[in-house]
């Protein structure tokens, strides 16, 4: 099979991407708006970008019709956000804050997470999450128009929240502690608990 991305309507370009660019990281992502109301939804065009300096960057698609997701809204109007991983136990949390709820009503409250403040930025963060990164803006990159397109958000990691009991007897992260998810195809998520390992030529 070849496909022809440059005839694809966006909707089949979206579902071919999703289903083949696999597993992705969710950010789950906390911001705020100026009024002191609270957002959260998770985002799986999601990455690290460079460590130096700490910078990672997360994808907000635009609304079905066309419109700036709140969570891009809000770091328009307070530049900071926390993104927050998303382990397997709250997989359901997480899904539940995918709803398109009215600008304003917060997801924390609507969906029961609790919360705990940030230490250098405004929005809280999952107080379950076993790891949550608090950034400041970088950049917004508006890519297309309308529908399915999308606005790049880069963050400036300026301090990071990570749970003493993921960590391994040598201060690392185990990935079967962290039990994170991944989005895969349609509504097809995996797991970190099954690795393995391949040790690079240039060590």
């Amino acid at each position: 099979m070849i496909l022809d991305f440059t005839a694809l309507e966006p909707k089949h370009a979206y579902n071919w991407m999703i289903s083949t660019i696999v597993p992705r990281p969710i950010a789950w992502v906390s911001t705020i708006s100026p009024e002191g109301r609270t957002n959260l939804a998770p985002y799986s065009f999601f990455q690290g970008v460079t460590a130096n300096p700490p910078t990672l960057m997360f994808v907000p698609v635009n609304t079905r019709d066309g419109k700036k997701k709140d969570t891009v809204r809000n770091i328009e109007a307070v530049p900071e956000f926390v993104v927050n991983l998303t382990s397997f136990a709250l997989a359901e949390k997480m899904n539940a804050t995918a709803a398109l709820l009215p600008y304003g009503e917060s997801e924390f409250e609507a969906f029961g997470i609790a919360t705990a403040p940030s230490v250098l930025v405004k929005p809280p963060r999952v107080a379950d999450a076993g790891v949550s990164f608090e950034c400041t803006l970088h950049t917004i990159l508006p890519i297309g128009e309308g529908p399915l397109a999308a606005n790049v958000v880069f963050g400036r990691i300026v301090r990071a929240h990570i749970r003493d009991d993921l960590l391994t007897p040598e201060g690392r992260i185990d990935p079967v502690k962290l039990d994170a998810i991944g989005r895969m195809g349609g509504e097809a998520y995996t797991r970190t608990r099954d690795t393995f390992e391949l040790k690079r030529p240039d060590r």
